[in-house]
């Protein structure tokens, strides 16, 4: 017995291939980005700082091990596979324009990132 998939479901599976790396270090920011994407079928993986997203993107060895936890385990797999970066701008230690210029000085400079930020501060917005 075979089993047919339906259009529906076929675009179900292709919209939980969508791979979102959220980076910011607000638990309410995540929490609010968390149930957005995960309502839009998206497979969404959180860090905390821009030192654990290079990590996990492969991009950096070592970091400091730091009493923060994590919101998930740092897995660097082959193929790992992200479409879309979204990153807070204001983090401690590396910001989210930081984290934009070492993404797109990498084999990462293909996947789109969005900075986002609760202040308003048109030089910032600008660069």
């Amino acid at each position: 017995m075979e089993l047919v998939e339906t259009p529906k479901l076929q675009q179900q599976k292709k919209q939980q291939h969508f791979h979102v790396l959220v980076v910011d270090d607000s638990v309410i920011d995540r929490k609010l980005l968390e149930r957005l994407l995960r309502d839009s079928s998206c497979k969404v993986t959180f860090m905390e700082s821009g030192d654990k997203a290079l990590k996990y993107l492969g991009l950096l060895d070592d970091i400091d091990n730091d009493s923060s936890t994590s919101s998930q385990p740092l897995p660097l797999q082959d193929g790992i596979k992200v479409n879309l970066i979204m990153t807070d701008y204001c983090m401690p230690g590396m910001n989210g324009y930081d984290l934009l210029k070492r993404i797109k000085g990498s084999s990462w400079k293909d996947v789109p990132v969005v900075i986002m930020s609760s202040e308003n501060v048109p030089s910032r917005i600008s660069r």
